[in-house]
């Protein structure tokens, strides 16, 4: 870690912890090596005892006071914790005091004026990470826990938090130490027969490595669709049902429905929930032609275009009680080259079909989306919803993933550090299978050992660093 850093966690800091406004209680935080000296410039015991007088780890009542003039702000609870078997590993004090805005700044003013520095956001989280209490992955996983908005996410950031990636990428990480530990001796004492591996031993463990790495590699697809979400679009013709199978999967009225074509004029973005994966969602003007399309209409129309090139997921709404018409065929001609996941909703199940399963216009629709991409749905009544939902969560997610107990990847840092070493270990086994000698090979096996750590937080910049903790609230 830089000088700056270092720096930064010499001091003491206070922030309140609970959320911002009218509660019960609130809670203020107060971390670093003054924590109880400060807290004892503020905090009485009603008998008049000092926190630092106290048993660590048990809560006391009492009086907080201003420093300055001694003014009695409120009656708190405060506990006492010793370094370093603390959340942040430093001397911490928590006060519980009445909740309500202007009693809470009170109690954190009074901490501010008594000596600490009002912390950053996700400060406390990093300087766990600094001192070793909580690996970079999990304090990845514990900031996006906060903002989960899926019973999915939360199991999955929690498994991320609990440990679970960090365990598997420490397993890999001792076993690249073992192999460049190997590579030195040869180095090293060269006429000594100091070595543990041969050639073909060497090569049948980095061969294993590879394969654990790519076990890791292939969950990010589900971490990133139940985390971060994919990037998909409802298009169709005008009053095929875009906005009410929008409305459906946001789970309340978040778009106009009426029978007047044109009614949705630019686009509409959510994030929803589909089963287990969260979709970026985008809503889409209705894809028509003629001079009933105005300007304002017609930009919207152009938007839903590019939001149909740029999406991962395609649903394309069909009206299944009308034939197909030029805006439905001129769709199905873009849709032919899109490279994403392409789902066809035949909408209106609850009405006459004239779109029937082996109709000239059914078959049209089946050589763009394939038989299994075809779901018959009905937005008023949500019957084949459910369908939709399974359709869905079976494209991105790996049903033999555990989301609350395995490992998986969640986001683009975490892949790219395990592609590199992949791609580093194929480099040295290359180089053995060709008749390399071992020791040839032992930038490739460190390269790979920086690329693994930096998961975790080794040799890792502090602007990445800084870019995740950011992202944290300041209580935290």
């Amino acid at each position: 870690m830089s000088d700056r850093i270092r720096f930064e966690i010499s001091d003491t800091i206070a922030a309140i912890s609970t959320p911002y406004g009218k509660g019960g209680v609130a809670l203020i935080r107060i971390s670093g090596g003054d924590a109880v000296r400060i807290a004892d410039r503020i905090f009485r015991l009603k008998s008049g005892k000092l926190l630092s007088e106290c048993t660590p780890r048990k809560l006391f009542y009492g009086d907080i006071s201003d420093p300055v003039t001694g003014e009695h702000i409120d009656d708190v609870m405060a506990v006492m914790m010793k370094a370093p078997a603390t959340y942040t590993g430093e001397d911490t004090v928590e006060i519980t005091c009445h909740g309500g805005i202007l009693i809470t700044r009170d109690v954190l003013d009074a901490a501010l004026r008594a000596g600490a520095r009002a912390a950053q956001a996700g400060e406390y989280t990093r300087r766990a990470f600094v001192n070793g209490r909580i690996a970079l992955s999990e304090a990845e996983s514990l900031g996006l826990m906060l903002d989960a908005s899926s019973e999915a996410q939360l199991k999955l950031y929690r498994s991320g938090m609990n440990g679970r990636l960090h365990e598997r990428v420490e397993k890999i990480y001792d076993g690249l130490c073992r192999i460049q530990s190997n590579i030195f001796a040869c180095i090293d004492y060269p006429d000594e027969d100091l070595t543990e591996l041969g050639s073909d031993e060497m090569v049948e463990i980095l061969a294993s490595i590879i394969n654990d790495i790519d076990r890791l590699i292939a969950t990010f697809r589900t971490g990133r669709a139940v985390g971060e979400g994919i990037p998909a679009v409802i298009c169709g013709r005008t009053n095929a049902g875009k906005s009410s199978l929008y409305n459906l999967m946001a789970g309340y009225d978040a778009a106009i429905v009426t029978e007047v074509e044109g009614t949705t004029r630019d686009v509409l973005k959510q994030n929803v929930s589909i089963g287990k994966v969260t979709l970026r969602l985008s809503d889409t003007a209705g894809l028509r032609g003629g001079a009933e399309v105005d300007i304002v209409e017609s930009l919207g129309i152009e938007r839903a275009k590019n939001e149909i090139y740029n999406a991962e997921l395609v649903f394309a709404v069909f009206d299944g009680s009308k034939p197909l018409c030029a805006n439905d065929r001129e769709l199905l001609g873009v849709l032919k080259s899109h490279t994403g996941c392409l789902i066809a909703v035949i909408n209106k199940n609850d009405l006459p079909q004239y779109i029937t399963d082996g109709s000239d216009d059914y078959n049209e629709i089946e050589d763009v989306f394939g038989r299994n991409g075809i779901i018959r749905l009905s937005t008023s009544t949500g019957l084949g919803y459910d369908t939709l939902c399974d359709t869905v969560e079976k494209l991105y997610v790996d049903g033999s993933i555990d989301l609350s107990n395995d490992a998986v990847v969640i986001n683009a840092r975490q892949v790219a550090a395990l592609s590199e070493a992949k791609a580093a270990l194929e480099s040295a086994v290359d180089g053995i299978a060709s008749g390399l000698q071992i020791d040839m090979c032992c930038s490739d096996v460190e390269q790979a050992m920086i690329s693994i750590g930096s998961i975790d937080g080794k040799n890792v910049s502090e602007d990445v660093v800084g870019a995740i903790f950011s992202r944290f609230c300041v209580g935290k």
